[in-house]
C-alpha cells in the first residue's frame, strides 16, 4: 500500500500525509526547472536565441501534465539534455519556489521522506526512455511502461537520439529483408520511407535523413519524399 493510501493517524501522520496542494506546486516548479535545464542544453547545442524561444513558444500554452509528458520525450531522444544534472538541485529550486520562509525550506530539505518522494517522483515523470528488444532474432521497440511502439518485425533498428526543436517525433532508422526505411515509432508500424534504400543516415540537421538508393544519394523528409543532393 502506498503511503497516501494508509489511514492517517495523529501518530503517523508526520510520516504519511502528503499535502496536495504542495505535490501540485512543487510539480509545477520542478517543470519549471526541467523546462530551464532543456533552454540551456539547447543553447548550448545550437547556441540560437530563436530556437530556444521557438521551444518556450511551443510548451507556453500547455498544462503542467501536457509539459511534463512533452520534456520527458524530448529528453528521451535527447538524453544529453540530462547529462550531468543533480535531480536534488532541480528539486532543491523547486522547494525553494515554493517555500515562504527559509526555515520552512531547511525543514522541507531535511525531510528525507519527502525527498525520496520527490525525487522517485521527479524521475519517474522525466526518465521515460524507450527500449529495443529482441524476438525470434526481429528487434522491436517498447516505451519506459512495457508498450509495444514497433514490433519484432526489423533486422536492425537504429533510434534517433538527435537534438530537435520543435518537439516533434523522428521516425526510427530499420532494416527489413535486407533493406533500409523509416517507420515511426506509434505502435502502428506506420511506415514513413518504404523499404527500397541501401542505406539511411542520420544528419546533425533538417532533413534529418541522407539514404542511398541504386547509388544515387539524397535526402529523406519527414514525409518520406527523398531529393536527390
Amino acid at each position: 500500500m502506498e503511503a497516501s493510501e494508509k489511514k492517517i493517524t495523529q501518530e503517523n501522520f508526520e510520516a504519511v500525509y502528503e499535502d496536495a496542494i504542495e505535490v501540485e506546486r512543487i510539480d509545477k516548479f520542478v517543470c519549471d526547472e526541467m523546462a530551464r535545464q532543456i533552454h540551456r542544453y539547447i543553447k548550448a547545442m545550437k547556441g540560437s536565441k530563436q530556437i530556444m524561444l521557438r521551444f518556450e513558444e511551443s510548451i507556453a500554452g500547455m498544462s503542467v501534465a501536457e509539459k511534463e509528458e512533452v520534456i520527458a520525450k524530448y529528453i528521451d531522444l535527447n538524453r544529453k539534455a540530462v547529462s550531468g544534472l543533480d535531480f536534488k538541485i532541480v528539486l532543491a529550486r523547486a522547494m525553494a519556489n515554493y517555500c515562504d520562509t527559509f526555515s520552512y525550506l531547511v525543514h522541507l530539505v531535511n525531510d528525507k521522506r519527502k525527498m525520496v518522494f520527490y525525487l522517485n517522483r521527479i524521475k519517474d515523470k522525466y526518465l521515460q526512455y524507450h527500449d529495443v528488444y529482441e524476438e525470434n532474432g526481429r528487434f522491436g521497440m517498447k516505451d519506459c511502461k512495457g508498450r509495444v511502439l514497433l514490433h519484432p518485425l526489423y533486422d536492425f533498428l537504429r533510434t534517433c537520439y538527435v537534438y530537435v526543436d520543435d518537439l516533434k517525433s523522428l521516425p526510427v532508422i530499420a532494416q527489413k529483408d535486407g533493406k533500409m526505411g523509416l517507420v515511426m515509432p506509434d505502435g502502428f508500424d506506420t511506415v514513413v520511407a518504404p523499404f527500397e534504400y541501401d542505406d539511411i543516415s542520420l544528419r546533425d540537421e533538417y532533413p534529418y535523413f541522407e539514404a542511398t538508393k541504386e547509388g544515387v544519394t539524397g535526402v529523406i523528409d519527414r514525409d518520406g519524399r527523398f531529393c536527390q543532393l
